[in-house]
């Protein structure tokens, strides 16, 4: 569910991230983000079965599924199919997660240890309609994790910074022991994006 962009955006939005995550066999710069977010947390071990909502173009998933190892399971959905290779412990499917069609929520189950979502709407240029649609994905993912989470699990959500932001984080903290908020140095100065991390679901 990323958003779309041109190749002369791409170039322009090119940097030593970009550069990194090509050489690494990663797709997209965003791998670095959740990199970040591990090695601040550690919320995900070897063996745990991760779902990765809005998981094109696949470098989460990827990454998520490396952590793993493979007695560990990765499943990724997204309105797009990734047409990168993954690895054996991860799947991807094709499906929206605003309507979730009874196949696919029956074939992503539950029992999660971690749920991530890198969620973002197509943007318009205006922030606060902008802030107002990613706060939308960001309760959907929300309550995926509440429902598909088991006791203790861990929830990481990207959401824009706006006047939901405060109210959303109020609603995590409900749901998770632990709550902290995180802005990565691979985020690039310009986004507004910011990430809301729930520690162990109660």
């Amino acid at each position: 569910m990323k958003r779309r962009v041109s190749a002369s955006n791409k170039n322009r939005w090119a940097d030593h991230y970009t550069q990194k995550a090509k050489k690494e066999d990663y797709p997209a710069r965003s791998i670095y983000k959740l990199q970040e977010i591990q090695q601040k947390t550690q919320l995900i071990r070897r063996g745990n079965r991760v779902l990765d909502l809005g998981c094109s173009p696949g470098s989460w998933l990827i990454y998520a599924a490396r952590l793993i190892g493979e007695s560990g399971q990765a499943v990724g959905i997204d309105l797009r199919p990734i047409t990168t290779k993954l690895p054996r412990n991860a799947s991807a499917h094709v499906g929206d997660l605003m309507n979730l069609s009874e196949e696919l929520h029956n074939i992503l189950g539950d029992g999660y240890d971690v749920v991530l979502s890198d969620m973002a709407p197509d943007t318009t240029g205006n922030k606060a309609l902008d802030a107002i649609r990613s706060a939308g994905l960001a309760e959907a993912a929300l309550s995926i994790a509440c429902e598909r989470l088991v006791r203790g699990g861990m929830f990481v959500c990207k959401i824009f910074q706006g006047s939901d932001f405060g109210p959303f984080v109020e609603k995590v903290r409900v749901e998770f022991d632990n709550v902290k908020i995180f802005k990565p140095k691979s985020s690039r100065k310009a986004s507004k994006e910011i990430f809301v991390i729930g520690l162990r679901k109660t």
